[in-house]
């Protein structure tokens, strides 16, 4: 069964990730449906400011407004089976957290958990506050995954996006794709 996944992209720091992500689905694509992408204005400006390009312009993927209640992937119906919010603001996770549907990315992720399908969150913010903590039980709890942008270093990673690929290798395997990537004591 092929994976329909909507990719949200939110305004914290870590465009890098959102970006890797997206590239590696479309290298993904024969095990994907479908990618749907929405993109907060603040997410535009950070992805500007920190890989210095609007690149998301050219990604070929069906980009949604946030203010777009319309889009397929605001009903269970539509049957999206996973949803990655990549980075992570902890704006976004504490709307996610209090039930806030306020915008399309919040109003997709109480569809994802109501339908008790695969949220991922990529939170990308340090240190976290103790509101942070509780948030992130309240959506795990929920049956979200919490997978904060920390990368690991054990394959040894040479350059900034090889080690912003370990996290994105983390939610591909997440999200339950095939991927070749390194794995602990299994690639010797």
């Amino acid at each position: 069964m092929k994976k329909r996944i909507v990719v949200a992209i939110t305004g914290a720091s870590g465009a890098i990730y959102a970006k890797l992500l997206l590239e590696k689905l479309q290298q993904l694509s024969a095990q994907i449906d479908q990618v749907a992408v929405v993109m907060s204005d603040n997410a535009k400006q950070v992805w500007q400011h920190e890989l210095d390009n609007e690149d998301y312009q050219n990604i070929p993927l069906k980009f949604y407004a946030k203010s777009d209640f319309m889009a397929p992937f605001a009903s269970g119906s539509a049957r999206f089976d996973t949803m990655v919010i990549v980075p992570c603001s902890m704006g976004t996770l504490g709307r996610i957290a209090g039930g806030i549907s306020d915008d399309l990315v919040t109003r997709a992720a109480d569809v994802i958990l109501k339908e008790r399908r695969k949220l991922i969150l990529v939170a990308r913010d340090m240190p976290f506050s103790l509101i942070h903590i509780r948030n992130m039980a309240t959506v795990t709890e929920a049956g979200g995954i919490i997978c904060p942008a920390i990368p690991s270093y054990y394959s040894q990673p040479k350059t900034i996006e090889e080690v912003a690929m370990t996290v994105v290798n983390r939610v591909i395997d997440l999200i339950g794709l095939d991927n070749q990537t390194y794995r602990w004591n299994e690639n010797e």
